[in-house]
């Protein structure tokens, strides 16, 4: 693998790497992609307190999330198609996370199943769910992921409705993809990508494909995973997860204070902020500029967790310095997979907690316990 030293390094070597319509299932927003672009903007305005003379000798990254030891303050987030992005991507994924010593959520919508993961993994998983309109498969679901031993369910409750993805329809984005001319051509470019998803256990939603009757042919699938998403789903589907799931419930999509307090009286373990990845509401705020009135109004009753736009281990520190006791990665993670697998997923969770670590001891801070707002510069 050529040297590469940041996300963006990855970044632009996956999208060499991957077929167009899924590299950019990944890239892209919702809509105009306005909230896709706060994400990242709002970051980089925050800037950092630059300390000297301190001892920063005595560095820790290692901290707890939802109670579970983790040797740095970030997990890989759920991405739904992850296993598009190079052939047993979320096994892939999953393999380096836990090398690495932090989680790994599997999506709903991942390529391999539960079980395919945890018959390839030797330590427990998170598992993400979508609340759909066949509540009987959703229980299904959740009974899965507890006989599959994952450790926490992260239930995802911003996707009642699919916001629109301009580059999916443009792209003619079908798992797997159709039979295309363009497809074709764009495929037979990307050699070893291809070769990776041949020799992939699954073509299709794993979690899905061969569990619900009739729903083995992809185009019925599509139709049906298209018409899953539920409007109807509230506060009391919460409280029905939680009745179903034996272990600890995270919720994911919070990005409101009236929210925040609602979510905090459920009795989950956590909550992440988060605007999906600006792949819903366009127009919303981008998750860090919410993230600290969150923390302020229910940080002392329920663990918060960040994400959306997190590209560098400095931003990492942003997170945390604003009250996030965590952050989960997304596109930073999946730009490695893409560049190359598991060596990929690998070298970007490097990247980040290298960052990290020299972005905490230039400012002068030892350990993540002790990051605070004090690390942010006052303008």
């Amino acid at each position: 693998m050529p040297i590469l030293t940041c996300v963006e390094d990855l970044r632009r070597r996956a999208r060499r790497r991957v077929p167009k319509m899924f590299f950019e299932y990944a890239e892209g927003g919702s809509y105009a992609e306005e909230t896709l672009r706060a994400n990242r903007a709002d970051f980089e305005r925050i800037k950092l307190r630059q300390r000297v003379l301190i001892d920063v000798s005595r560095r820790e990254l290692a901290t707890t999330m939802i109670g579970e030891p983790v040797a740095a303050p970030f997990a890989l987030a759920p991405i739904g198609l992850c296993g598009m992005q190079w052939g047993d991507g979320e096994i892939l994924a999953c393999r380096a996370a836990q090398a690495a010593g932090i989680p790994f959520c599997l999506s709903t919508m991942s390529i391999c199943a539960i079980e395919d993961v945890a018959a390839a993994v030797d330590k427990p998983f998170w598992f993400q769910l979508y609340v759909m309109k066949d509540r009987g498969f959703v229980r299904a679901l959740v009974e899965r992921a507890a006989a599959a031993r994952c450790s926490a369910l992260v239930l995802t409750i911003d996707l009642q409705v699919l916001g629109q993805r301009h580059r999916d329809i443009r792209n003619g984005l079908t798992v797997p993809p159709e039979i295309r001319v363009k497809n074709l051509i764009d495929i037979a470019t990307k050699p070893a990508w291809a070769l990776s998803a041949l020799r992939g256990k699954r073509k299709t939603f794993g979690n899905i494909s061969g569990h619900v009757k009739g729903m083995q042919n992809v185009n019925s699938l599509s139709r049906w995973i298209a018409g899953q998403f539920d409007p109807a789903l509230n506060w009391k589907d919460v409280e029905w997860i939680r009745s179903l799931w034996p272990g600890k419930l995270i919720l994911k999509g919070v990005l409101d204070v009236e929210d925040a307090r609602l979510a905090a009286k459920t009795g989950a373990a956590a909550l992440v902020v988060s605007n999906h990845g600006g792949r819903q509401l366009d127009g919303a705020p981008s998750s860090i500029s919410a993230l600290p009135k969150i923390v302020d109004t229910v940080g002392g009753e329920i663990e918060v967790m960040f994400d959306g736009g997190i590209r560098t281990g400095a931003d990492i520190l942003r997170a945390l310095a604003l009250g996030a006791r965590s952050c989960l990665i997304g596109r930073a993670y999946l730009y490695g997979l893409g560049a190359g697998g598991e060596a990929g997923v690998a070298r970007a969770i490097q990247i980040l907690r290298d960052e990290l670590d020299v972005s905490m001891a230039l400012c002068g801070v030892n350990s993540v316990g002790a990051i605070g707002r004090k690390v942010i510069a006052q303008e």
